[in-house]
């Protein structure tokens, strides 16, 4: 395709201007960097290069800071800025004059191949970004506080590491503020009223997490800002942030966290930046559901506080992250273990002492109790209060050592032997007489409610001893009355069967009393399991 001719006014004024810098003996690399972006077309500068035979060397030497400057000011910025520009027709080639001007094709092609808006994107950077620097704050009065408007939307909770106390969020973060420099008028730019550059362009405020955790630098460097035409510049960020939180595991597994976030400038004071949030509270519009944490709200709150090491005041903005643990598989898998197992424990006092088994139960159930305690304390971090299931383990625990204890104690009152002494009166009338008819233990045949009247073993008489009838006469020489031997022998045989009877009858008291133990510790010790398991599932509800 042919070119387009430029006009004989721009390759008379290029001729004229390219002379008075030869004849100077002035470099002219850098300033023809400067004069190739009046968008000259490409025919005209071949047809000054055979003009004035150009040498390779000379923008090796000379033109080498303009090629830098012309190739990082310009086609680094245009495609940052306006992206590349379709063409049209059958297409565009930007040729390099020579091996030696290589930036030469930051020159743009024919016409059609760059469009208005493109262009007008160009002149409109070059124009900001012409004595535009970084390094100070975009205010026009240096005493004039520069406002940061701060917005955070929360996304995910990665990771709450109670027993390191760290939080790890995945986070929105909004900044706006006001440059005073960057300003245009969207008219005389063809209506161009926000772009969009690399935020490592323009000022940032060093707003950082104060109560950070981590020690990497954030990962929001790259992302671009929005620049209006007014000077708003509005930078969105996500940052993957660790934060220190103090957990408070008293209530663990229905506890609740307040975990704070706070944000501030690290070195301009109240004075030279005023944060501030927008908004009552962060957005959780776009927030994934946590399994472990159910969020009830962050609101923020903004802070001026005065620091030792200054005596300026220093604004921050709080934002407290209100969690609540989601606590159903702690339930199933620590809780309800724990309460069944505790619930097992007292029914070992209504085992028959025969068995065998009572304090075998009840050691049983105090070593399962043990495991569960060792795999709680694992999970829990180490702090001064104790969590509510650990001191529900802890109380269960005494109590199944107290019952096992206590059925040892009452195994001893089972098998007192026959050499026992009688049961004391007032357990006989206290125990065996109310609490016996209260609980319903009654002997074989007995009905409920009553209990057998106590009786006092017979005393035996001696052979010889006590009062006696008058003595009868008896004329028969056979009579049974004159055989003084036998009559000794069968008193000793009555005493001695009455002896065994009142022996067997103190035992079967103790019996008798250690069942009303029994029956008595059993509905103590279910009674206490129930109302400790009903306590810490209500605070589930």
């Amino acid at each position: 395709m042919e070119w387009p001719i430029a006009s004989e006014a721009l390759k008379k004024s290029t001729e004229v201007q390219l002379d008075k810098w030869k004849s100077e003996g002035k470099g002219w690399g850098r300033n023809l960097s400067a004069l190739l972006q009046k968008t000259v077309p490409i025919h005209a500068l071949a047809s000054l290069r055979r003009r004035h035979s150009w040498k390779e060397r000379e923008p090796q030497l000379d033109g080498q800071s303009g090629h830098q400057e012309g190739q990082s000011g310009g086609r680094e910025v245009a495609e940052q800025v306006t992206g590349p520009q379709p063409c049209g027709g059958g297409g565009c080639e930007q040729r390099p004059l020579d091996k030696g001007l290589r930036w030469t094709t930051l020159l743009p092609g024919p016409p059609e191949c760059l469009g208005a808006e493109g262009r007008l994107a160009h002149k409109l950077f070059r124009d900001l970004f012409a004595n535009y620097t970084s390094a100070l704050r975009p205010v026009a009065d240096t005493d004039q506080a520069l406002n940061v408007t701060l917005e955070v939307t929360l996304s995910q909770i990665i990771d709450m590491d109670e027993r390191n106390q760290v939080l790890t969020l995945y986070l929105w973060i909004r900044q706006e503020w006001t440059d005073a420099y960057l300003r245009w008028d969207p008219d005389a730019y063809g209506g161009l009223d926000a772009i969009r550059i690399p935020s490592s362009l323009v000022w940032r405020p060093d707003i950082v997490l104060y109560n950070k955790a981590d020690a990497q630098p954030p990962a929001s460097a790259s992302t671009n800002v929005v620049l209006r035409h007014d000077g708003a510049v509005r930078w969105d960020a996500p940052a993957i942030t660790r934060s220190s939180c103090r957990v408070d595991v008293s209530a663990f597994p229905f506890d609740a966290q307040r975990c704070g976030l706070t944000f501030g400038s690290w070195t301009h004071g109240g004075h030279q930046l005023d944060v501030r949030p927008r908004g009552a509270a962060a957005s959780l519009a776009d927030f994934v559901e946590n399994v472990e944490w159910r969020v009830l709200g962050m609101p923020a709150r903004r802070r001026v506080l005065t620091y030792g090491c200054c005596s300026e005041p220093y604004p921050d903005v709080t934002f407290t992250l209100l969690l609540r643990r989601r606590a159903a598989a702690y339930v199933c898998n620590l809780l309800l273990p724990c309460v069944l197992i505790s619930l097992l424990a007292p029914l070992a006092f209504h085992l028959p002492a025969d068995s065998g088994e009572k304090v075998s139960l009840g050691v049983t159930v105090l070593l399962a109790l043990t495991v569960f305690q060792l795999l709680l304390a694992e999970s829990m971090p180490p702090a001064e209060s104790v969590p509510l299931i650990g001191k529900y383990y802890m109380a269960t625990m005494t109590m199944v050592t107290f019952s096992t204890a206590l059925t040892i104690l009452i195994m001893s009152l089972h098998y007192c032997g026959p050499s026992a002494r009688p049961v004391p009166a007032w357990a006989r009338a206290l125990l065996l007489g109310r609490l016996a008819r209260g609980l319903c233990v009654r002997e074989r045949g007995e009905p409920c409610g009553r209990s057998r009247p106590p009786e006092s073993p017979p005393s035996p008489q001696p052979p010889d001893g006590g009062a006696r009838p008058p003595p009868v006469a008896c004329h028969e020489p056979r009579c049974l009355c004159r055989q003084e031997a036998l009559l000794h022998h069968v008193a000793t045989i009555a005493n001695t069967f009455h002896s065994h009877r009142a022996a067997q009858r103190r035992h079967e008291d103790w019996k008798r009393l250690a069942r009303v133990m029994d029956r008595f510790f059993l509905g103590i010790f279910f009674s206490m399991a129930l109302v400790m398991s009903f306590l810490v599932l209500v605070q589930a509800l």
